[in-house]
This record gives C-alpha cells, sequence and structure tokens, in this order.
C-alpha cells in the first residue's frame, strides 16, 4: 500500500543551485568581455583579474572574520569582481579598482549579511561611489581600436550627442551612428560598448530561465517611449550608455529585485523613467546606476504591493494593545 506523504512546500527538488546560476551569468558576460578587449585592448584583462581577484579576497577574509561559513565557492563574488570590471573605463588605476571591490563586497554585501541579504546591488553601488570619489579617472574614456590604451581621452556618446558641430569638431570628434553604438565602436566602460554582445549575453540568460525578461524589457521600453515623447533620439538613448549592461545584468539581481512578474515590470517601469529623468534633466549624461540604486531601495516596498494573495487568506490583526 502506497503512503501518501505529506510535507511543507516547496515539493520541486530541481532546484538551481547558486553555483550554476553564477555560472550562467559568467558565460553571458563573456561576449561583452571579448568586446571590450577587442576594442580597448589587453588592459581589460589585467583590471578585470584585479576587480575579481579582490572582490574573492575581501570575501574570504570578511567570511573568516565574522566566523561563517567561506561562500567564495559558489561564484557570487566572480560575478560582483566582473560586473564592477564592467563598469569601469580601462583606464582606471588598479588601486581604484581595489577600493571599488572593498565597498562591493565588505560594506555593501558581507556587512548586511552575505548573498541574499543585501538590499543593493554591490557592483552598482561601488561604480557610483567611485564615480563620487574619483570623478575625473571615472569619467577618463578612451576611443576604441586605439594603438595605446591610453593614448586618447575622449567623450562618451551621451556627452557627444550633446555637443554642438562646432564643439565636435574643435575636438575632433563625431557622433557615433546606430550600428557604431551596437557593435561597439564607441567609448565608455567595458561593458558599454557592444550592445550586441550584452543583447546575445542576456537573451542566453533569458534562455537558460536565468533571468525573466519582464524587468529588462520594461526598463529599455520605458526608456525608449519617454525619450520618443520628449522629442530626443529614443535607438540613440538605448543604444548608449549602460541601458543593456543594467537592464540585462544589475536589474535582473535576485536578491535586490522583485521576485513577481508585476514587481519586475514596476522595477523596470522606475528604471527607465529615472534613466530618463536624469539624462534629461540632470547634470549627469547617464543615469542608469542612479535608477537602479534608487528601485533597489524601493523593491520591499514594490513586493508588497505586487505579491500575491492567497485565496481566502485574511491580512493578519495588529495588536492594538
Amino acid at each position: 500500500m502506497n503512503k501518501l506523504i505529506v510535507s511543507p512546500s516547496p515539493h520541486d527538488e530541481n532546484y538551481v543551485k547558486t553555483s550554476t546560476i553564477m555560472l550562467n551569468v559568467i558565460i553571458a558576460l563573456l561576449p561583452a568581455w571579448g568586446a571590450a578587449i577587442y576594442f580597448f585592448g589587453l588592459r581589460v584583462i589585467p583590471l578585470t583579474a584585479v576587480c575579481i581577484g579582490s572582490c574573492i579576497f575581501f570575501e574570504y577574509i570578511c567570511r573568516l572574520m565574522m566566523k561563517r561559513d567561506n561562500t567564495i565557492t559558489d561564484f557570487s563574488a566572480v560575478v560582483t569582481g566582473l560586473i564592477l570590471a564592467m563598469n569601469l573605463p580601462v583606464t582606471l588605476p588598479y588601486w581604484m579598482a581595489v577600493i571599488g571591490s572593498f565597498v562591493a563586497i565588505v560594506i555593501v554585501k558581507q556587512l548586511f549579511g552575505g548573498l541574499g541579504q543585501n538590499f543593493a546591488n554591490p557592483a552598482i553601488t561601488a561604480r557610483i561611489v567611485l564615480m563620487v570619489g574619483f570623478p575625473a579617472a571615472m569619467t577618463h574614456w578612451v576611443l576604441p581600436l586605439g594603438e595605446k590604451v591610453d593614448a586618447v581621452s575622449a567623450a562618451t556618446p551621451l556627452v557627444l550627442k550633446g555637443m554642438t558641430s562646432d564643439k565636435l569638431s574643435e575636438i575632433g570628434q563625431s557622433v557615433p551612428s546606430y550600428l557604431d553604438l551596437f557593435l561597439g565602436k564607441t567609448g565608455g566602460c567595458l561593458g558599454e560598448v557592444s550592445a550586441l554582445a550584452l543583447l546575445i549575453g542576456g537573451l542566453y540568460l533569458a534562455a537558460r530561465k536565468i533571468i525573466s525578461l519582464a524587468a529588462p524589457v520594461s526598463f529599455i521600453g520605458s526608456l525608449f517611449l519617454l525619450s520618443w515623447i520628449a522629442g530626443e533620439d529614443p535607438l540613440y538613448q538605448i543604444l548608449a550608455g549602460g541601458v543593456f549592461l543594467g537592464a540585462f545584468f544589475m536589474a535582473t539581481d535576485y536578491a535586490t529585485t522583485p521576485i513577481t512578474t508585476k514587481g519586475k515590470i514596476v522595477f523596470g517601469l522606475g528604471c527607465g523613467i529615472i534613466t530618463f529623468v536624469i539624462r534629461h534633466f540632470g547634470s549627469y549624461p547617464e543615469g542608469v546606476s542612479f535608477s537602479i540604486l534608487l528601485m533597489n531601495v524601493l523593491t520591499p516596498y514594490i513586493e508588497q504591493l505586487t505579491r500575491t494573495k492567497v485565496l481566502g487568506a485574511k491580512e493578519a490583526e495588529k495588536n492594538e494593545g
């Protein structure tokens, strides 16, 4: 006689391990990383190695000092280091990259309890801290395919888009074409050069069911629509800057974004709106990092408003006494 075993959920034992998820994210970022090496040169490799190595080191030391099980084998520190590197200009001094890794791992991640407990995306927070602390180094861009990686200081596509023709002639640069933006022949951070490579990586994650396309589509779509309404070039706005990097690899972070589909859509819409507002009305030409960080803070409230209500369940009454 067969026995009926009753147990609490979850009942599906075919769960995906954290290390598997992180390995897939690493694989998805390889096309963009390879494009960065092609366009900016071999200095991309040691800069990335410094970010990843220091992230692993800080995580190991933190877990050791806090007398907790070490988590470097789940590859989350590797992913943080890689995404941080993709948010940096290739000319950034290595010691600044180490500071960024310290902020990401120690302050944002481990001091809040480790993976899954942090309220903000570690790599984004580190980039903003570096941007505020070292603005000159974080905005020293180079032209792609140059003979030397530090030979030419150049403006990003979003900065060039706002310049007059006289100013462009003065600095000897031109506004990149759509094809240049899509393929990667533009200045910017390592992860801002090739929309095509980032799109390939994002679709790979979606095909592997690692991420949902709800947040990326609502993020990119809302920015496109608002830019069109405001009379700007919407296609240029979504191809330039860090929109694809943020939409596919940072607005889909498990720990800092909503878990419900409705919540993901709201999160993406918020990112798109804030990015547009910063770009259109603010002094910064880019607004992706700030928009995702601000929406990270709102994630608990988004989840509360969009959570599925159990049929027949009643809200717990508050004890007035």
